[in-house]
């Protein structure tokens, strides 16, 4: 094949290029716009179904809130204990305490007991020495002794004027003696009597001033008005003592300490069922491992205005000693309750604006119940109204929950009270 032959072949071929172009254009377009509408179609169908999906799971949710009914975990409310234990500061004092004080003045010769003694009643803790007493004693004494005398001459005075009274009153009668005469026997029989009735006085009158004077006497002998524990001594021998009602000697401080005695100031919410006899209980900080049964003896029956407290007096047996008085210490006061109260467990209080309540399941029914807790112990606390024993208390019941609503207890939660 020549030059021209080749050149006349190709421009055939390139003739036949051109005229079949046009259709496979045409073609590939109509395929991709297929493409396209399919891919759209599925896009579509695949959005429809998605949100078909989620509008029936929508659906079924709504449908499983309103038929379930939710399972809550329960705990029953149990009787609060019949006494109440009371837990109050106080301190120790004797049962009887007294300031010794000098009633003779004189110098003190004796001086029988110290601080910490131990002493019985009528024990001789000192002796005063007072000369001068004894010389008015004497003196006292020689007075009594005139006095008797001379009580003594009135009497003897009285029965002369007696007689001769007798005497002369029938010689009157006849007119043999004067009446005048009559009458001087009168008087003078008279006036001898209340000379008696005066002597008798001041015999009298005399003795009772012995008897102080020896009383006076006897109290040289300070001895001890009851058994106890000398707490203080101001005197020593030789010391000058001054028997006097506003400025007489302080000499000892006797304390009884067999029986110690405190005091406390029970708070009102606390007061109602106080009453003596009650037991209590003394704990001292020092003495761990030991405590002091006692009674409440006496009650103030009427609170502290200010305070709203009852004052109680305990007593407490202390028959070795262990107590002084003084001591700081904790009493327990066992209160028998006059209203009765019940536990619920703390997880169970609802606090809202309606104030505290709890939500009691009854035949599968929830009632809110506003309760009034008196004493709050920790893990429960104590009511006394709202609910009785026995009552099914939800724990930790959710926010919404709402009167009314149906529940399921599950499981009760273990007790502990």
């Amino acid at each position: 094949m020549n030059l021209i032959e080749a050149l006349d072949v190709e421009r055939a071929l390139e003739t036949d290029d051109k005229t079949g172009a046009a259709p496979r254009r045409a073609d590939r377009r109509r395929w991709t716009v297929l493409g396209l509408v399919l891919v759209l179609m599925t896009t579509l169908a695949l959005g429809a179904w998605s949100h078909y999906a989620q509008h029936r799971q929508v659906v079924a949710t709504a449908e499983q809130s309103r038929d379930l009914v939710p399972q809550v975990r329960v705990a029953s409310v149990q009787p609060g204990d019949s006494t109440q234990i009371v837990s109050l500061p106080a301190t120790t004092s004797a049962f009887s305490a007294a300031n010794v004080f000098a009633r003779a003045s004189g110098y003190v010769a004796k001086r029988e007991v110290d601080i910490g003694d131990r002493v019985k009643a009528g024990q001789l803790l000192a002796e005063i020495v007072a000369p001068e007493l004894d010389h008015q004693i004497t003196q006292a004494e020689a007075t009594l002794g005139q006095l008797k005398a001379a009580l003594q001459q009135a009497q003897a005075n009285s029965e002369l004027a007696k007689v001769t009274w007798d005497r002369d009153s029938s010689l009157v009668s006849k007119g043999w003696v004067t009446a005048q005469q009559g009458t001087i026997d009168v008087q003078t029989l008279k006036a001898q009597q209340a000379a008696v009735a005066v002597a008798e006085a001041n015999v009298v009158a005399e003795e009772a001033q012995l008897q102080v004077l020896h009383q006076q006497k006897m109290y040289q002998r300070v001895v001890a008005p009851f058994d106890g524990v000398i707490t203080q001594r101001n005197i020593d021998i030789g010391s000058l003592v001054q028997a006097d009602t506003t400025s007489g000697t302080f000499m000892f401080t006797i304390m009884q300490g067999s029986v110690i005695r405190t005091q406390v100031f029970v708070p009102q919410d606390q007061a109602f069922g106080l009453q003596p006899g009650i037991d209590a209980v003394v704990h001292v900080p020092e003495i761990p491992n030991r405590t002091f049964p006692g009674k409440v003896t006496r009650i103030a029956n009427a609170l502290q205005p200010g305070s709203r407290t009852l004052l109680t007096e305990i007593d407490i047996p202390n028959p070795d000693g262990t107590l002084s008085p003084g001591i700081y210490c904790t009493i327990e006061l066992h209160i028998l309750r006059k209203i009765p109260s019940y536990k619920v467990s703390a997880d169970a209080i609802i606090f809202n604006e309606a104030g505290m309540q709890v939500a009691v399941v009854e035949n599968g029914v929830v009632h809110l119940r506003k309760v009034a807790v008196i004493r709050d112990l920790g893990q429960e606390v104590e009511v006394n109204s709202g609910v009785k024993r026995g009552d099914q208390v939800i724990l930790n019941p959710a926010v919404d929950l709402a009167d009314g609503s149906k529940v399921r207890a599950g499981p009760r939660a273990p007790q502990i009270f």
